[in-house]
């Protein structure tokens, strides 16, 4: 998640990123967030960019079922758990056998992060959809091997692009995900002249498109694909 430059006390921004608790409503659900700015950073806060990619995923006819997802950067755990209730779905067979066809959801951070991001993810998840929700360590570039290549049919990330020194890993990580199928969407702020040149970065390996911006909230989304696709959801 990005960091955002404010004053300490300083408005109702700096209040929302000190608050113990954020609450949100999402897929018929309401999820209370843990926060915790003082111990953990910008990865214990919820940021404009994961409530943006929650409500495009929610209002855009995005079918998650049956899916596997990851989401890197995962902080608190918000834009995981929306996937994982919105890829909820049961399939009925002919035998009257009932079978889960909800969504896969990988949710991934740095080891430093994963207890607490653990916490908000099986705190605000019925207990039949936590096995859907794996939360996994993922340090951009250097645990690849414990994910299987080209698995995923989506990977979300909100707010992750806003350290340079992480753009190569993070291309490294996106490349290693993705098989020619997979969907990434990408939420952002463009705050720096870095931003624009890690959208050129991956542009230079990837399909990409801008399918949503929120004016309200400065926050752009970006699809990207590998190779020339440009296929519907």
């Amino acid at each position: 998640m990005a960091l955002v430059p404010y004053e300490e006390g300083g408005g109702w921004g700096a209040r929302q990123l000190h608050s113990p608790w954020a609450t949100y409503r999402f897929a018929g659900s309401t999820i209370r967030l843990r926060q915790d700015w003082r111990r953990l950073g910008v990865a214990a806060v919820v940021w404009d960019a994961a409530v943006v990619l929650c409500t495009y995923l929610e209002i855009g006819g995005i079918d998650l079922r049956d899916r596997s997802v990851i989401e890197l950067g995962a902080g608190t755990g918000l834009l995981g758990i929306v996937a994982t209730l919105l890829g909820k779905g049961f399939f009925v067979s002919l035998f009257k056998a009932i079978y889960n066809c909800s969504a896969r959801v990988t949710i991934t951070d740095r080891a430093a992060a994963l207890e607490f991001l653990e916490s908000n993810v099986q705190a605000n998840l019925p207990s039949e959809l936590r096995p859907r929700a794996v939360v996994k360590e993922l340090t951009w570039g250097k645990d690849l091997d414990n994910f299987p290549p080209g698995a995923f049919d989506f990977i979300l990330g909100a707010d992750i692009v806003y350290l340079e020194e992480t753009f190569a890993e993070l291309l490294q990580t996106l490349e290693h995900l993705c098989s020619e199928q997979t969907v990434i969407l990408l939420s952002c702020r463009i705050r720096y002249e870095r931003d624009h040149k890690f959208l050129k970065m991956l542009r230079g390996r990837f399909s990409v498109y801008e399918v949503h911006y929120d004016s309200s909230k400065d926050v752009h989304i970006y699809k990207a694909q590998k190779g020339s696709r440009k296929d519907d959801f």
